[in-house]
């Protein structure tokens, strides 16, 4: 039994249709010239066991070969956000300790910025195509060195500062394996559409190492989801019958796909993960893409799919379907007992593909893990027969005269006017009642009379019990988002 990630590549079956990139497929054989070429230059470089490589490339065959590369070494790969900017990259570089830091050869700016606040900065120059014009390093004397340290990654950060998680071989195969058994549309002939960035656990897990394991599943890399209209032509000219996706994303491609009218009769399978979707998107899904949308959950530190609907026939809309194989959940009240099925509470996971720790983070590893549980830190239901709806992160809810108010009801009776285009909510400190609830509201672009804050507050009084109606309502043209589009609601 292989039980290393870059073994079980090596060793799936097809060869044809491994991957394909501008324009062609590519055979497995030919990426693994490319694996060992990469892995040859690291060595000589000095990168061993136990040593960490960053990476600031977008999707391409330079960041798959990368990762194999760093595992043949027994190393770990830590990718990290492009568009990050200099300030957070660095910081992160700092705390992940990496023998050298992957950037695109296009990216000699944001090198240079770096290498303005850094210093002596360690970093290695690739093409997207896979082939190193410098590779250098600096071996790290690592506090606690683990060989079976896959990847680490830095979560987005919705909260606060963030976090960095580090997945095992072991962790990411186990979900890999459970997504394969749990989701029949996976699998040999399938094509998965790899474009979302990999720096995100669901990118990373789903769309660029799952179909490299499954056998005979092709990968269609694409570097960047912009603009959207350039996705849909590559959609629709590889003949992709999967595609794994963030609200946002999908909300883009419906966009396009009004104006444009691609043919997308290939594509069997949309999922959507990352953040809350919108039921009313599902119906323009099943208009104009095709078909409707597969709604699943998951965490960085779950490496990260916990579940999703496996298919249309069994879907049950407004939740993210059932557990996959090998996840054992408890849902939890503020005392820390276990609920009955129905009960509204904190969801704790144990299984094989839950991480074990965050990287130098002892005080917070001890809050979260306790016993091999994992505190999610996320309200959900759990009914009778297994399917999970999240209602809310803890951190969100708000206290409203006694009362607990949890955004996601408030955003989802917002979104039911026509005029709304996304809502986000948030608590705001009142000596009386604790806390008071305001309202951030994008609009539709649409001529007509202009909509008041009266309104929306009038609307949400006959749908809502008085204390979760928002107090103040703001209009907006758009939120500050994490890289996946998720909205920060602590800079809100």
């Amino acid at each position: 039994m292989y039980n290393r990630l870059e073994e079980r590549m090596e060793h799936r079956s097809g060869e044809e249709r491994y991957f394909w990139w501008k324009g062609e497929w590519r055979t497995k054989s030919s990426f693994f010239g490319l694996v060992e070429s990469m892995e040859e230059k690291l060595k000589k470089a000095g990168f061993a066991p136990c040593q960490r490589i960053g990476s600031l490339l977008p999707n391409s065959p330079a960041f798959l070969a990368l990762c194999a590369a760093a595992w043949r070494l027994g190393g770990c790969v830590v990718p990290l956000n492009f568009l990050a900017g200099p300030g957070a990259t660095l910081r992160n570089v700092q705390r992940a300790e990496l023998f050298s830091v992957v950037v695109p050869d296009f990216a000699k700016p944001q090198l240079e910025l770096l290498q303005e606040k850094a210093g002596d900065f360690p970093y290695s120059v690739a093409t997207l195509d896979g082939e190193f014009s410098l590779c250098r390093g600096k071996k790290q004397d690592l506090a606690n060195p683990e060989e079976d340290h896959a990847v680490i990654f830095f979560t987005s950060g919705t909260t606060g500062n963030p976090k960095a998680v580090p997945l095992t071989h072991g962790n990411v195969f186990s979900n890999v394996q459970a997504a394969f058994e749990h989701v029949p549309g996976l699998g040999g002939g399938k094509t998965m559409f790899n474009v979302l960035p990999n720096f995100h656990a669901f990118g990373f897990t789903v769309a660029s190492i799952l179909p490299l394991l499954v056998p005979d599943m092709g990968e269609v890399v694409v570097p960047s989801f912009m603009p959207p209209e350039n996705t849909l032509k590559v959609l629709q000219e590889t003949r992709c019958t999967a595609l794994v996706a963030v609200p946002t994303m999908i909300a883009m491609l419906i966009g396009a796909a009004a104006k444009y009218k691609p043919d997308l009769s290939s594509l069997e399978l949309l999922v959507s993960g990352g953040d809350r979707f919108p039921l009313r998107l599902d119906e323009k899904c099943e208009r104009l893409l095709g078909l409707g949308v597969l709604e699943g959950y998951g965490l960085t530190e779950t490496s990260p799919v916990v579940s999703v609907n496996p298919t249309y026939e069994s879907k049950k809309q407004g939740t993210v379907g059932t557990l996959l194989p090998g996840f054992e959940a408890e849902v939890r009240g503020e005392d820390g007992h276990v609920l009955p099925p129905g009960n509204d509470g904190v969801l704790w996971l144990r299984g094989p593909s839950v991480a074990r720790e965050y990287l130098g983070a002892p005080d917070l590893t001890r809050e979260r893990f306790q016993n091999g549980w994992f505190n999610t830190g996320d309200v959900v239901r759990l009914d009778e027969k297994g399917y999970l709806t999240v209602l809310d992160r803890v951190s969100d809810m708000m206290i409203v005269s006694g009362f607990n108010v949890y955004p996601q009801e408030v955003e989802a009776v917002l979104n039911e006017h026509p005029r709304v285009r996304e809502s986000a909510v948030v608590g705001v400190e009142n000596p009386i009642s604790g806390q008071t609830i305001k309202a951030y509201v994008a609009l539709h672009p649409q001529e007509g009379p202009e909509l008041t804050s009266r309104e929306m507050v009038a609307f949400c009084r006959e749908r809502l019990a008085h204390y979760k109606v928002p107090r103040h309502v703001e209009f907006v043209e758009d939120f500050p988002r994490s890289p996946i589009g998720k909205i920060l609601k602590h800079q809100l």
